[in-house]
């Protein structure tokens, strides 16, 4: 199965190692400084460039890890996975 994760990207459920709401998480220095350094890499795709991330999708993408920022809120995309994490 996959997950729609905005535009015209979609991942594998089983390569998705988290979600990760982006307003929340960006209070949190070691997450700025983590997503500058993944971004600085190499690592982060920006989804949308005509809209604001709402979230941050970390998945493994051939053995390599990759961070997909979302236009879509973290919980839609919980829903559209079915995941629950309570």
């Amino acid at each position: 199965m996959f997950l729609h994760l905005g535009e015209n990207v979609v991942v594998p459920i089983k390569d998705i190692i988290g979600i990760f709401d982006l307003n929340t998480t960006m209070y949190s220095s070691d997450t700025s400084s983590f997503l500058r350094m993944a971004e600085e890499d190499g690592f982060v795709e920006r989804i949308s460039k005509e809209h604001q991330p709402k979230s941050f999708v970390i998945a493994e993408v051939n053995k390599m890890s990759k961070i997909y920022l979302s236009p879509i809120s973290s919980s839609t995309l919980t829903k559209r996975a079915n995941l629950d994490y309570n």
